[in-house]
């Protein structure tokens, strides 16, 4: 069954690299308006990060990514009746992929967030965030069980779990799985082998 209406407003208010761009792009293939993430580039994120929310939630459907999974509480009550999707992640691959992405590189973001602006060397104070911003969640929802959906992309949840919450039809079409670890490790490999035979060919000719 396909949802009479988008009213609704849909938060993804996981954390980053816990599947946040493949939720973005499977939400755009049923059909709302995606937007996350915002402010990026503020180096004054953590003065203007609300009210730039508030600016935004009016003209899409769906938000994910930073800054938005902070502000669930507040865009519920601006909201009353909205879902929320909780992304999730084995901490300890969620803070490998931390220091792959993002290591010594700091950001205003990442500052206000963690308090630290990058991972490397601080990654108990990264854990620590991680925990207590899913516990918040968890405790938050205890007595709503409709409103909040947890997805762990990594254990292969997908179309079933998303459309069920959602009231949609499941699309003909492979869930959108972007930016996994055995995706970019193939990646990596053909780039290899692409090396390796121009290097053969250029020493045999």
């Amino acid at each position: 069954m396909v949802s009479d209406s988008m009213d609704n407003k849909i938060f993804c208010i996981g954390f980053h690299k816990t599947g946040t761009t493949s939720i973005a792009l499977a939400l755009e293939q049923l059909g709302y308006k995606v937007t996350g993430p915002n402010g990026i580039r503020d180096p004054d994120i953590a003065f203007n990060a609300l009210s730039m929310c508030k600016q935004l939630v009016n003209d899409y459907d769906a938000f994910q990514d930073n800054p938005w999974p902070l502000f669930y509480r507040e865009m519920d009550e601006m909201f009353p009746g909205s879902k929320f999707i909780l992304t999730l992640r084995d901490e300890q691959s969620w803070m490998r992929s931390q220091l792959t992405h993002f290591g010594a590189n700091e950001t205003p973001m990442r500052r206000w967030i963690y308090g630290v602006g990058c991972p490397l060397g601080n990654e108990e104070t990264y854990l620590e965030i991680y925990r207590q911003h899913y516990d918040s969640v968890r405790k938050y929802f205890s007595n709503r069980p409709n409103d909040l959906l947890e997805m762990d992309l990594s254990n292969d949840d997908g179309w079933e779990e998303l459309c069920e919450f959602l009231e949609h039809d499941i699309p003909d079409s492979v869930f959108p799985h972007v930016n996994k670890a055995v995706d970019r490790e193939t990646k990596y490999h053909r780039y290899v082998g692409k090396l390796m035979r121009l290097l053969i060919k250029k020493n045999t000719t």
